[in-house]
């Protein structure tokens, strides 16, 4: 017996990103055009570095409140009064660590060994993995896809749930995909969360990079107060705060207890100077988003054009989110194209398979990036393509 073989079966079992397997074979080249990741190219700015670096410098290094300092609740409840139209008590919210913490503690109040959870595909595959581990089963529902672009059939997630289904979990607008529910969608998939009593996990990370009119429609807009959803979030994306890993989730005052309890046997909170930093771009950062969502949309059209033109693309102009999810006319194993890719043009992608089901034969290319450099990197996936 090995050593492997003594762990637990969801922890030796738990799956190599596919991602991460694409970065390492090509982290380093000269010349590489890294489109692979969820993030942009900028730094965090000045505005927010500068509020946590006074806080370090002023002492801020304790322990804190684990639920999150009173300043960054406060601040939560003012983004979502601005944003969503809401008013929330800063005690519905909790801080975390990252995006990815604040999924886990859902998973942890809401699933164990043997419960499913419903999820969209193509996902992001962190929360499936993370359900996995968990001792959850993932179960995938595969959005549709046609000429008029990915689409949710509501009836398909209603099909998937067993006695065993704990929760649904939501990613809108998505990722990788880019599709964006309306208010429509979302209300029948609470409708359905409502009659079956199950929960939902609103992932609504990408909610401001929405290329429609204002930010994406959201649970908020249909649910009431005593609606049985966690909303998880970060930091990440809006404020090009990949690095600090900083989240929150929005859940109901009274489950406040419990998540605080999950935190102490988790992470214990998150840092005192860097919950000044998520303050700081709470407050200051509407513009900065603003401007970050115009320049991926231009970035996006400009990637759109490009490969379109080869005639060999296939695409979904993506509503939200930063990414597009494009199949090559010819190509079914995307895994193996994506190296390919690495090795003849020097740029990075995503496999579609990385994804789960409904991702074969696909890329994600993030295309949060300055301009030239997108131009650039989708000229050489245009080239391959007509070398291959």
């Amino acid at each position: 017996m090995t050593l492997i073989d003594t762990l637990r079966a969801e922890a030796r079992e738990a799956p190599e990103s596919g991602i991460v397997a694409v970065m390492n074979h090509g982290r380093g080249r000269d010349g590489m055009i890294p489109l692979w990741a969820g993030e942009g190219d900028l730094p965090t700015p000045a505005f927010i570095t500068d509020a946590a670096s006074r806080a370090l410098a002023a002492g801020e290094t304790f322990y804190t409140w684990q639920r999150g300092i009173p300043e960054l609740r406060q601040a939560l409840a003012r983004y979502y009064a601005r944003h969503f139209g809401k008013t929330f008590a800063p005690e519905e919210f909790i801080a975390t660590g990252s995006g990815m913490h604040a999924i886990q503690l859902a998973l942890d109040a809401l699933a164990g060994k043997g419960d499913e959870v419903i999820y969209l595909s193509p996902a992001w595959p962190n929360f499936a993995a993370a359900a996995g581990v968990a001792g959850a089963i993932p179960v995938p529902v595969v959005l549709d896809q046609s000429s008029n672009g990915w689409s949710c059939d509501v009836e398909k997630i209603a099909a998937a749930i067993t006695p065993r289904t704990k929760a649904l979990f939501i990613n809108t607008p998505s990722n990788p995909t880019g599709w964006t529910a309306d208010r429509e969608t979302l209300r029948a998939i609470l409708e359905l969360a409502r009659a079956r009593n199950l929960w939902l996990v609103a992932d609504e990370i990408y909610s401001l990079f929405h290329y429609g009119h204002g930010r994406a429609p959201s649970f908020l807009d249909v649910a009431s107060p005593e609606d049985r959803i966690l909303f998880v979030n970060s930091f990440s994306k809006n404020w090009a705060m990949t690095g600090w890993r900083v989240g929150w989730v929005k859940t109901h005052p009274e489950l406040q207890q419990v998540f605080e309890n999950l935190i102490q046997y988790s992470t214990s909170g998150v840092a005192q100077f860097m919950q000044r930093g998520a303050v700081a771009a709470l407050d200051e950062g509407d513009d900065f988003i603003a401007g970050q969502v115009e320049r991926a949309r231009t970035a996006r059209d400009l990637v759109c054009r490009i490969l379109g033109e080869t005639g060999r693309a296939r695409f979904t102009v993506p509503q939200g989110a930063f990414y597009l999810f494009f199949a090559i006319d010819g190509i079914t194993d995307s895994h193996a194209a994506a190296f390919d890719i690495v090795d003849r043009a020097n740029v990075g992608l995503a496999p579609g398979t990385a994804f789960g089901p409904g991702g074969e034969g696909f890329f994600r290319l993030c295309f949060h990036r300055r301009l030239d450099q997108i131009e650039e990197a989708a000229t050489r996936i245009a080239d391959w393509m007509r070398r291959m």
